[in-house]
């Protein structure tokens, strides 16, 4: 018996949920082709994986690597941890579909979240995932992204969209399901799309059949509750399937909204991260609602003006809680606290905010501790990740010199913190949450399970070694205890080094 590739002597978590089982795994091109004992079989690689897990490749299902997916070091970090698949158009933003201008609009409001695509517009999904698909190492999936349309067929506007603004958005939609999306996604505190209503957003969703609408909702934390209505009245609308992003805060408030949903019917998932910081743009967290942020010279004007002179000393608690992540231009800045780079600039808070904003046009970005967590955060953090709606997320942002570590320790952090230090979950919970679940969830066809006939995304991993490195002081530090990978059948991760090969794939709903 000959193959492409033999994966020997490893216990296997198939995805299931099932318990490891002894078992090789024989590839040929890019699928599974046999599992079990086999004694005599020949391949050109061999990993001997003896004293390991073999698991399929994870799911990452909130990742900002729109961008930054072609990024050499981006991809190792990824697949340092397991991570095989991203899915991207995240929070509302990403780069299609849409005109030159609304591709130049998304690369600059959300600049320090997804960084900037060199191809400029117009850009159609279908276009986007030809340049992604055997360009990079990981398989990339793509949410049809609500803000982008918005902004598409309205611009800035902060009106409630009309018949024919309707219309033309769900012509976005549709033709964007056609080309591959695997699903609609809203940023509801982002510009253009908190202006939009559950009526918008519902006659949106009603293309989708089993694909999700994944939001991020308008509100988190202890008012989780207000944003978690709108998400039930959207999906009363429209019968769709909902998928809550970064579902974060005090699991005692947020948990009870979710066995309520599911209660009501709604079939409802959500994914979390294992930290209790976050990682945004400056100006959704410095700039009160009225200033338009999609329009940077009127942004800027203002803010450099006395307008807001009334609304800075308002934020005094705020300052302390955020951390500068991207910085363009004030790169020394980068890792400090927003009030110690006040300090060493010679300057007050607010003032040295308002110089960050106008100097960066708006591009700063800025890790922030969230405060309803509180002294009990990581418990709640522990409580969310148990819950079976749950899938694994890194919210993974690359951008700066000073990024948040859950892009380069988020999946690495659940198996050695919450697997085999904790307990949170089994071995085989973990395949569940992180690869079989977000699949279905997304899509995603053959991909999620070890078993014959499907995608050869295949990981290697140390149970004993498997573990995050990456900290707020050092984030892009990488994981440790994954040395093999494949994406379709190709080596991507040898011995934990980068082989060469692109083999991802652009994945289209299935």
């Amino acid at each position: 018996m000959s193959f492409d590739v033999l994966i020997t002597g490893g216990e296997v978590l198939d995805g299931t949920g099932a318990p490891p089982y002894r078992a090789d795994v024989a590839i040929v091109d890019d699928k599974i082709a046999v599992l079990g004992g086999l004694p005599g079989a020949w391949a050109p690689t061999v990993i001997d994986a003896t004293g390991r897990l073999v698991t399929p490749g994870f799911v990452d299902c909130h990742a900002h690597g729109d961008a930054a997916v072609f990024d050499p070091a981006v991809q190792l970090a990824a697949l340092r941890q397991g991570v095989t698949t991203f899915v991207l158009g995240q929070d509302g933003l990403s780069f299609a579909p849409g005109s030159a201008a609304t591709v130049a609009y998304a690369s600059r409001y959300f600049a320090a979240v997804n960084g900037a695509l060199t191809a400029e517009g117009p850009l159609t999904v279908a276009e986007l995932l030809a340049g992604y698909d055997r360009a990079v190492a990981l398989n990339t999936a793509y949410l049809l992204p609500h803000g982008t349309i918005r902004y598409d067929v309205m611009g800035p506007s902060p009106e409630r969209a009309g018949r024919d603004d309707l219309a033309a958005m769900l012509r976005h939609v549709e033709r964007g399901l056609s080309e591959g999306a695997v699903g609609l996604s809203s940023g509801l505190e982002y510009l253009p799309g908190r202006y939009a209503d559950a009526e918008e957003l519902a006659a949106l969703c009603a293309p989708l059949g089993e694909l999700p609408y994944v939001t991020h909702m308008r509100a988190y934390g202890e008012r989780a509750g207000e944003g978690m209505a709108e998400v039930l009245e959207i999906a009363r609308r429209s019968g769709a399937r909902v998928h809550v992003s970064h579902l974060h805060g005090p699991a005692g408030v947020l948990l009870p909204l979710v066995e309520g949903a599911l209660g009501e019917g709604v079939d409802l998932t959500f994914d979390t991260y294992p930290y209790q910081r976050g990682n945004t743009i400056l100006a959704m967290v410095a700039l009160p609602p009225s200033v338009p942020g999609a329009e940077p010279e009127t942004a800027m004007k203002m803010i450099a003006s006395d307008e807001l002179d009334d609304w800075w000393p308002t934020l005094g608690e705020v300052w302390p809680r955020l951390t500068i992540s991207h910085a363009p231009g004030l790169e020394w800045a980068e890792g400090l606290s927003l009030e110690a780079a006040a300090e060493r600039a010679g300057s007050a808070p607010a003032a040295f905010c308002r110089r960050l904003l106008v100097e960066t046009r708006l591009e700063a970005g800025v890790v922030i501790a969230r405060p309803d967590e509180g002294p009990q955060g990581d418990d709640s953090v522990r409580q969310m990740l148990r819950h079976p709606a749950h899938t694994g997320g890194s919210d993974g942002i690359y951008v700066g010199g000073h990024p948040h570590p859950r892009g380069f320790g988020a999946f690495a952090r659940y198996l050695g913190r919450h697997v085999r230090e904790l307990g949170d979950w089994t071995w085989a919970n973990a395949s569940l949450h992180l690869a079989a679940r977000p699949a279905r969830r997304f899509g995603l066809g053959d991909r999620g399970l070890i078993r014959r006939g499907y995608a050869a995304d295949v990981v290697v991993l140390d149970p004993g070694k498997v573990g995050d490195r990456a900290t707020y002081a050092a984030p892009r530090t990488l994981a440790e205890g994954v040395g093999d990978v494949l994406v379709a059948g190709v080596p991507v991760l040898a011995g934990g080094e980068l082989t060469g090969a692109t083999p991802g794939r652009a994945l289209r709903a299935s």
